[in-house]
């Protein structure tokens, strides 16, 4: 089993998977994922809502830290999230999340994560701080 596969496999019973969160793609400072925007992601209007925008960069954010950590001697916690939401993605459609390290200190990481939508539009544009401690 590939990386993809397996990172795929953890999400299982998790709320990745009840978001729908798919890995793409996964390597040193970057994460790749999509994710379907189903009506039980939007808001009233048919619309993608901010929370579940925030969550799936969350995710993806601490996919790209855990990356960089032995999981036996290592463990990512998110501790800050800021997000713009700049336009709507319909339910009905995918949107791809890009995550890419900004800082790679000892005990943090920060990421920057773009959200598009199917025609590559921003969506939204997030900032994430991890905790990166020792167990």
């Amino acid at each position: 089993m590939d990386l993809i596969e397996k990172m795929n496999a953890l999400n299982e019973g998790t709320m990745m998977e009840t978001l729908g969160i798919e890995y793409l793609e996964i390597r040193e400072g970057y994460v790749y994922a999509r994710m379907f925007v189903k009506k039980e992601l939007s808001q009233p209007y048919g619309m993608l809502h901010g929370g579940a925008s925030m969550a799936l960069a969350e995710s993806i954010g601490g996919v790209g830290s855990a990356y960089y950590c032995d999981p036996k001697e290592y463990v990512i916690r998110g501790m800050q999230m800021s997000a713009n939401h700049v336009k709507a993605a319909k339910v009905g459609t995918y949107v791809y999340a890009t995550a890419t390290i900004i800082h790679k200190g000892r005990q943090t990481h920060v990421w920057n994560i773009d959200i598009k939508n199917e025609d590559d539009d921003l969506v939204s544009s997030c900032r994430l701080t991890n905790f990166v401690f020792k167990l």
